[in-house]
């Protein structure tokens, strides 16, 4: 997402490099967006909810945001994350911790991403609210038939959402499997005393 400069290596989506050394890149950010940890943090203060859901449009040529800027679509998306018309025109301050993160997944979507980073999206929420968030990134993707990639410590979370996963240990992939082969047959022993860590609830019997 060009938050942090590559000093080596490339990224790579689709077959193209979307991120270097090389300044020149451009990165797709119609393709890719973000769901980041905090949401009080990633909406700003001063914009009424349609503003921010509408930001990430300006990366878009002229067609495509008249397309995805239009009220109809807008209004499909508060929708479909669970909120109403009317909370359009407030502002963040005026929602709960949950109903701000439902506003920044709203925002990711409205470029119709080819893939959203999910980075701790609901680690700075209430218990109660962490469950229907996750209930809905799963029915999103299914209505929207999004790829997700899906950053996070808690398992539980892990194997209820992901078909694959990657471990990382130290800033290194050592492992990736599919979720059942990484709850049940796991072959990296940092993967092994990841998972013997935490609740047996969250392992097959």
């Amino acid at each position: 997402m060009n938050l942090e400069s590559v000093d080596s290596g490339q990224i790579t989506f689709n077959g193209e490099i979307i991120a270097g050394p090389d300044s020149k890149i451009t990165f797709p950010y119609g393709d890719i967006q973000i769901v980041i940890q905090d949401p009080r943090s990633s909406l700003d203060p001063r914009m009424s909810i349609r503003q921010i859901i509408e930001e990430p449009l300006k990366f878009l040529s002229q067609e495509k945001r008249s397309t995805l800027g239009s009220s109809e679509n807008i209004l499909k998306l508060i929708r479909a994350v669970g909120l109403r018309e009317e909370h359009l025109d407030r502002k963040p301050h005026q929602f709960s911790g949950g109903q701000r993160q439902r506003v920044a997944i709203a925002r990711a979507l409205v470029t119709q991403p080819k893939l959203v980073v999910l980075d701790e999206p609901t680690s700075a929420l209430d218990i109660s609210v962490q469950a229907q968030v996750i209930n809905l990134l799963k029915s999103l993707q299914k209505e929207f038939g999004l790829t997700y990639l899906f950053i996070s410590h808690n398992m539980g979370v892990v194997k209820y959402l992901c078909d694959r996963i990657g471990v990382l240990n130290q800033g290194k992939l050592v492992e990736v499997a599919t979720n059942d082969e990484i709850f049940n047959r796991p072959t990296h022993e940092y993967t092994k005393k990841l998972l013997s860590s935490v609740p047996t609830m969250f392992q097959e019997r």
